[in-house]
């Protein structure tokens, strides 16, 4: 019984290891970038690339020029990363179909307890509904539009109904 212990509590210690290995990294501050290159670079790279040949003052102008091109190629790729994001969005409605659902017979109209309003896209769809009171509804504005999920049915299209 003894070793049975012994070995689950190594086997947890271990586990344990694993897990604090691997989210410490998370949790550690980002490693900031100095301007200076000579600084950036071992001895070795450094003078393998030339640079040691540099004055004081080219050296300065090197680094100066080194920090202003790190800058833009970070607003660069924020920007896309931004762009990226802003492409892939997808939201999320999830609320209560307001009073009963019966299921899709090709125009429903379905309103949700937030006050939204949706009409069925594909007339084609026709579901009957597992839960008719007030079933729980998701709607994902996805990149080929919104789909909704009633609880009890498979998810189809819809669109929002405007207020005019």
């Amino acid at each position: 019984m003894k070793i049975c212990r012994g070995a689950f509590l190594g086997s947890l210690s271990l586990a344990f290891s694993l897990i604090l290995a691997c989210i410490l990294p998370a949790f550690a501050a980002p490693q900031e970038m100095s301007g200076n290159i000579k600084e950036m670079m071992s001895p070795e790279e450094f003078k393998a690339a030339g640079l040691n040949k540099l004055s004081p003052d080219e050296l300065q102008k090197l680094d100066a020029w080194l920090q202003g091109y790190r800058q833009i190629t970070e607003q660069k790729a924020e920007k896309k990363a931004t762009a990226r994001a802003e492409r892939t969005k997808m939201d999320v409605i999830v609320s209560r179909v307001d009073g009963t659902f019966g299921g899709l017979t090709g125009r429903t109209i379905i309103r949700l307890e937030d006050g939204t309003v949706w009409k069925q896209a594909n007339a084609d769809d026709r579901y009957r509904s597992k839960n008719p009171d007030h079933p729980a509804a998701a709607v994902i504005h996805g990149v080929f539009g919104y789909k909704m999920q009633i609880e009890g049915t498979s998810p189809f299209y819809v669109d929002p109904v405007r207020n005019p």
